[in-house]
């Protein structure tokens, strides 16, 4: 049994090791909801995530004797990056197991503190086995993600944190995949106040967690998909599931599209770089998924290590959803000028040619005709629709991609 004095425990040994994170207020979104919204900005660990608090605490806790053996782990990215940093330090080896399709980013971020790494399996789950296969057979110890009372004792150093910082706190947002953070934050939180309200937020693509919460026993997911790459954990762990029974008052969930939203609005009006499972509390309060209105609510964004491939598809299509970029094609004759003639129409709507390719071999076409897809910079719904009207009286024929 995890109780506030374990983690208070776990607290005295990560002293001088992590950072006590930023926690700051987040006024759009405080306005918006009629509510004080404060985000704790733990994507800026040491490692990028809160992770780092747990495999830290239960290195610390290990007998060095099995320490001095070499440690083990699953992990979508940021235990592993954890487990390496607490490695590192203790002069351990470490052995990190990762999903095949886990980003390039975590990868890097695990290497570099001079772990091994062993890409296998589609997901969490996949990786997790082989894992386990890898311990028994070598005699090494392994160190659970979120299933660990060492682990869990670790991530609650999180609520300690906010509560020094506002004492008040009403309520508190985190995200859910295996279960190990929202654990430790509920335990401790409901310990010091039992006021304070907790809620989960899952991915809709890997909605174990909550089913499970809602059915009272585990119910594993078939498969998992999500952009939440550190969340998409397939099952459901029953010890997990009944500290989150006993002291969280309610779990929701997100789309890959609201999580995208979250992540872009982080990035643009906080300068915050944060990653799919970072950015699902946020999510959840800006889509109305929690009800905030009047309370002071804290969003646990609880990583930061996005791959920058996601990064750019997330922008460039927050840019098209928020009319800030068009792309069009536009049917040409094919004869000199034609081009010219199409981008002088865009000149005179104001619109800034950003790309631009022309083909005249489609078996879509007439002979003599030309296509261009064009992507074009604009300046809101107005603005994009009195460039269509220009295109229509200028006799283009187009369709907006």
């Amino acid at each position: 049994m995890i109780t506030l004095n374990n983690i208070k425990e776990a607290k005295n040994k990560l002293q001088n090791i992590i950072q006590n994170t930023p926690l700051a207020l987040a006024p759009i979104l405080s306005k918006d909801l009629g509510a004080e919204v404060y985000l704790k900005k733990d994507n800026l660990q040491l490692t990028g995530s809160f992770k780092l608090r747990g495999a830290f605490n239960r290195l610390a806790c290990l007998n060095e004797e099995i320490r001095n053996k070499g440690v083990v782990a699953a992990s979508a990215g940021n235990h592993a990056q954890g487990l390496a940093f607490a490695a590192s330090h203790f002069k351990c080896e470490a052995t990190i197991f990762m999903p095949e399709a886990t980003p390039l980013t975590k990868v890097s971020g695990v290497k570099s503190f001079g772990a091994k790494v062993v890409l296998i399996g589609e997901n969490f789950d996949e990786a997790y086995e082989a894992a386990m296969k890898f311990t028994e057979e070598n005699n090494k110890e392994f160190i659970h993600p979120f299933a660990d009372d060492e682990v869990i004792a670790g991530q609650g150093t999180v609520a300690l944190e906010i509560i020094e910082d506002i004492e008040d706190i009403e309520h508190i947002v985190v995200p859910i995949g295996g279960g190990g953070l929202i654990s430790g934050i509920a335990i401790a939180a409901k310990a010091i106040n039992p006021n304070i309200r907790i809620t989960g937020v899952v991915a809709s693509g890997a909605r174990g967690m909550k089913e499970s919460f809602e059915s009272h026993m585990p119910i594993d997911s078939v498969a998992v998909k999500t952009i939440a790459d550190g969340i998409a954990v397939r099952d459901v762990t029953p010890k997990l599931l009944d500290i989150i029974l006993e002291h969280v008052d309610d779990i929701v969930e997100v789309t890959d599209n609201e999580i995208a939203n979250a992540i872009l609005f982080l990035l643009e009006k906080h300068k915050l770089v944060v990653e799919g499972a970072g950015a699902v509390a946020t999510a959840a309060i800006m889509h109305k998924k929690v009800d905030v209105e009047g309370s002071k609510v804290c969003s646990i964004i609880s990583g930061g290590n996005i791959d920058v491939t996601m990064l750019s598809l997330i922008i460039e299509k927050g840019l098209v959803k928020s009319y800030r970029k068009m792309n069009l094609i536009v049917t040409l004759m094919d004869k000199p000028g034609a081009l010219m003639n199409l981008t002088n129409v865009l000149t005179k709507s104001s619109a800034n040619i950003v790309q631009i390719d022309y083909d005249r071999n489609s078996i879509k076409l007439e002979f003599g005709e030309a296509h261009v897809t064009i992507a074009v910079e604009t300046k809101g719904e107005e603005h994009q629709k009195l460039i269509r009207e220009n295109l229509k009286q200028a006799g283009y024929r187009f369709k907006q991609i």
